[in-house]
């Protein structure tokens, strides 16, 4: 039976639900069709061996228990939440340590030696785009963009200079940076929020970060050694007060990480450790769903928190301690639904405000991880289905966007989906709304979020979701049916069926968007069926202008057909793709993808578009390998 995803308030107790079955258009009689002859309305057949979908709670949190201790430890933790210094939960009697680094951390997380060069040379390199170290305020009173503020204020670029130069040659750049940042941040504000150096996520980063990365940083002159150990001393202590205030659920895991990073590596630590390893066990399980996804969707957002998991992880080895086991957990389930957004070259997928994100860095990430799975293939609370027939992968975005409170550049992608063969990209989204401020220009970014930025239809030009400032997103769907089966017939030809239909347009067009995708399991074929359908019993009178949009990947060469109804696309490793359309003409339109480092790239769109009935209708379309 078909699964019913719908967008509900956050609670743990979230009621299952299920939907009426979905009514079948196109079957597995669509897979004996040629594609110079194509039949845009295949026959119903019965469809064998099908796999449905369990139904679970869409989007539902994760329930994790704060690390099992003893009943001292207990005290000792609830004390330190209620404000006793961990100095005298440590040693009531004793004298106050002096604040030092009690272990070396070996970072395993890789960093960009392009960046980290780029830093040497005097400019922090984010996106392609350059900006010169001396230039920036470091106080944020002259805000810069979003992705520069967070590479500048969680010092993540650390990690980029330890990848290009020997300690040696690094530590002077960092000493340098790192004394011009203290200038005008000489102590932490009265609460967050007091421009971007103090928001919580970039504060737990930078703690860590400084913590992680502390050769780079306290190799210099004793005046400055000891200034920046007092600075770290008194963010953490800051923290403590005011992670529970973040901007958003990963900002509030990067803030307990930064405490137990504290806990562990400062002085008379244990009662804060304790505190923070509660605190980020309860955070993480508010961050993510069943499955693994973090609750904003976005691969980004899911590599972010690998990456601080990791690190936090490498502190605890460096005090030769073990992680608890529900991190550790976590650190296994974050790793099969990103898998699940990778292409054939090991890239990802363009989804929620991500961009290509290279697929070396994603190996290296997942090798820095140390867990070792594979993809998983319907990520049902994350939203996307992945089919892989051959060398063809296809990812299907089956899943409302993500609720306002969770998301960061929710985009309005709901049934888009993306295709690559072999390692090239047939079908793709714009993506890269989060790398707004580098090359790619920060006016785009509302553009890039919209449904016109993504491989699916739209009504009127109008957002299947509202796309609203700083990265959030109003009403529209709120409600996606998902049903996947294998088909099979009598010849040996199989296929993966996947059916989808959301409401976005219900309240403005009185019609309901159903998508139908049928990948051959040879790879070869893709054919596919947008329906508009009546959303109540009386179809409202008048028509409406519908597009669906195909945005073709960077190195596709692609030209019209004599008869306007098609198109050909030929690749750069010498293999030809058939497109065809049963609904009408197809044009082409200039495009942008923004690549794996965040950049824009000038690629083009093969566009189906007329006006519909507000009866609704049936637009059929076909993408064929010739031989």
């Amino acid at each position: 039976m078909p699964v019913k995803t719908r967008q509900r308030p956050e609670t743990r107790n979230s009621e299952e639900r299920r939907a009426i079955p979905l009514s079948t258009t196109a079957e597995e009689g669509a897979l004996n069709h040629s594609a110079s002859e194509p039949d845009m309305t295949p026959a119903r057949k019965h469809a064998v061996g099908a796999e449905q979908i369990e139904p679970g709670r869409a989007l539902a949190l994760i329930d994790f228990s704060p690390p099992s201790v003893g009943m001292g430890e207990r005290l000792i933790r609830m004390a330190y939440r209620l404000g006793i210094p961990g100095t005298m939960l440590s040693a009531p009697m004793g004298k106050k340590a002096r604040t030092r680094l009690l272990a070396t951390v070996n970072n395993t997380l890789p960093g960009s030696r392009v960046a980290g060069t780029a830093i040497r040379a005097g400019h922090f390199l984010v996106h392609g785009a350059k900006t010169p170290v001396a230039q920036v305020d470091y106080a944020g009173a002259a805000r810069v963009t979003p992705p520069l503020e967070k590479v500048v204020h969680s010092f993540s670029w650390l990690t980029d200079l330890a990848a290009c130069a020997a300690r040696e040659q690094g530590a002077p750049v960092a000493e340098r940076i790192l004394s011009a940042w203290l200038q005008v941040n000489p102590r932490p504000p009265a609460r967050p929020g007091k421009g971007p150096a103090w928001s919580v996520g970039n504060t737990g980063m930078r703690l860590t970060n400084w913590l992680a990365h502390a050769p780079l940083i306290l190799s210099g002159e004793k005046a400055l050694r000891s200034r920046t150990l007092g600075h770290i001393a008194e963010t953490a202590r800051w923290l403590d007060r005011h992670v529970t205030q973040a901007e958003d659920r990963l900002a509030e895991v990067s803030g307990w990480c930064g405490i137990v990073a504290a806990g562990l590596l400062l002085p008379d630590g244990r009662p804060r450790r304790l505190y923070g390893e509660a605190g980020l066990i309860k955070a993480l399980g508010e961050l993510m769903g069943d499955d693994g996804g973090v609750l904003s969707r976005s691969p980004l957002a899911q590599m972010e928190a690998i990456a601080l998991l990791v690190r936090l992880r490498n502190c605890y080895h460096a005090t030769r301690r073990e992680p608890p086991p529900a991190m550790e957990r976590v650190v296994e389930m974050l790793v099969p639904p990103l898998l699940a957004l990778t292409h054939g070259d090991g890239s990802l997928g363009s989804w929620q405000g991500g961009w290509a994100v290279d697929g070396e860095e994603v190996d290296a990430l997942i090798k820095a991880s140390g867990v070792r799975a594979r993809p998983l293939r319907d990520v049902r609370q994350w939203g996307y289905q992945r089919a892989v027939a051959q060398r063809t992968v296809l990812q299907f975005d089956a899943s409302p966007p993500p609720m306002p409170a969770h998301a960061r550049y929710g985009c309005a992608s709901t049934l888009a989906f993306e295709m690559s063969h072999g390692g090239h990209r047939l079908i793709v989204n714009c993506g890269g709304a989060a790398s707004g401020g580098g090359l790619v220009p920060v006016r785009l970014e509302q553009g890039l979020r919209a449904t016109a930025a993504h491989s699916t239809l739209t009504l009127d030009d109008a957002n299947s979701t509202a796309i609203l400032i700083n990265g959030m997103i109003g009403s529209g769907v709120n409600e996606v049916d998902v049903d996947r089966k294998t088909l099979a017939q009598e010849n040996g030809v199989t296929a993966t069926r996947l059916e989808a239909s959301h409401n976005g347009y219900a309240a403005r067009y009185g019609l309901v968007h159903r998508r139908i995708l049928i990948l051959r399991d040879d790879g070869s074929e893709l054919r596919g069926e947008d329906l508009l359908l009546p959303s109540g019993r009386k179809a409202k009178r008048g028509k409406v202008g519908f597009a669906i949009r195909f945005h073709l990947g960077p190195d596709v060469d692609v030209s019209l057909t004599a008869d306007g109804h098609g198109a050909g696309l030929a690749l750069s490793d010498g293999s030809y793709w058939q497109f065809r359309s049963g609904a009408g003409e197809v044009t082409v339109e200039d495009s942008l993808w923004v690549d794996g480092h965040g950049r824009p790239q000038a690629i083009q769109q093969l566009v189906i578009q007329g006006l519909v009935s507000r009866g609704g209708g049936n637009f059929s379309w076909l993408l064929k390998k010739m031989n």
